[in-house]
């Protein structure tokens, strides 16, 4: 048979949550954390940090359901695309394994395409100059996170050797503006004033932390840091004495690497549960598959999706 390849637009969702080790109720939206209204993804990247044990009964629902035994058998019928998954963790700490901060790194391969998805927990500290440790983090975690080259030695073995790269996480860091005049800014919603001393912005523009990393928009006020189950600021509500001084921040971040991705969505959750607030992000991603002339069906979830609801069209 003839053998073609063929560039597919993949969708693929991204959150992340910082939950502050606060065990999750039985009446979670769900909803909220995956962005059930749009159309569905490919793949789903759900990275959480600060996590105690999730209850699949709160998270997944009952297993023997029509729906969840329906996308179940969607999933069965695309794993063989799926191809040499593998993890790698980095502690940041003492020694490289002490500490609480650090990254968990996915990679595969879909068709003929090299994923790698890095959740990250970067340093605290909203003090002048606390930054340069999360550069630190950043830079170490870049430099030691290694895969195995795979069974044909073809496989990327670096973070940054993958087609197509993602980091989400508590990347931690702050504005760099006195906290007074931070909240003033948050309170008036200016987020223009804000992002322009944003850390993160301006490490990604100057290129020398995160060089050739992209970051959405933001139109949405700070993930951090939110008494529990309220939509106050932690520090805003006056009268309560001995609370340390956090500055509302962009804490909770999504950026990318690499060519063939296009961000289509980029916002905040509304989910009181922890002191953060979580961030999600939709992409289209170029995928390439090869498939001879007699194997022509569908590949992705959302393909399938489209094909049901009259919304699939074969690409040109």
């Amino acid at each position: 048979f003839l053998s073609l390849t063929y560039i597919f637009s993949s969708r693929v969702f991204v959150s992340t949550w910082n939950v502050g080790g606060v065990t999750p109720s039985a009446d979670l939206n769900m909803e909220d954390l995956l962005d059930t209204c749009n159309s569905p993804c490919d793949i789903y990247v759900l990275g959480f940090q600060e996590v105690v044990p999730l209850r699949a009964a709160n998270v997944l629902g009952p297993q023997k359901s029509n729906i969840f035994m329906t996308w179940n058998s969607l999933i069965r019928d695309l794993r063989p695309y799926v191809r040499n998954p593998s993890v790698s963790c980095v502690g940041c700490g003492i020694m490289g394994c002490l500490g609480n901060k650090g990254s968990v790194s996915v990679r595969f391969r879909l068709h003929e395409t090299a994923f790698c998805f890095v959740c990250c927990h970067l340093a605290s500290g909203g003090r002048k100059g606390d930054e340069k440790n999360r550069n630190s983090n950043a830079a170490e975690i870049l430099s030691r996170t290694t895969f195995p080259r795979g069974p044909s030695f073809d496989l990327p073995q670096k973070i940054l050797d993958h087609d197509r790269v993602v980091m989400l996480g508590d990347l931690n860091y702050r504005i760099s503006l006195p906290e007074s005049a931070t909240r003033l800014l948050v309170d008036k919603g200016d987020w223009n004033v804000l992002l322009q001393n944003d850390q993160l912005r301006k490490e990604l523009m100057d290129g020398q932390a995160f060089e050739g990393w992209h970051e959405g928009t933001i139109k949405f006020a700070p993930t951090y840091k939110f008494y529990p189950n309220s939509d106050e600021y932690y520090g805003a509500v006056a009268g309560k004495k001995g609370e340390k001084k956090r500055a509302p921040a962009w804490c909770d971040r999504v950026i990318w690497s690499g060519e063939g991705m296009k961000q289509h969505l980029y916002t905040r959750g509304e989910s009181r549960l922890s002191d953060h607030r979580p961030v999600k992000a939709i992409f289209t991603t170029e995928v390439r598959v090869s498939r001879t002339q007699r194997g022509n069906h569908s590949f992705f979830l959302s393909e399938k999706f489209d094909r049901i609801t009259g919304r699939f069209e074969m690409p040109k």
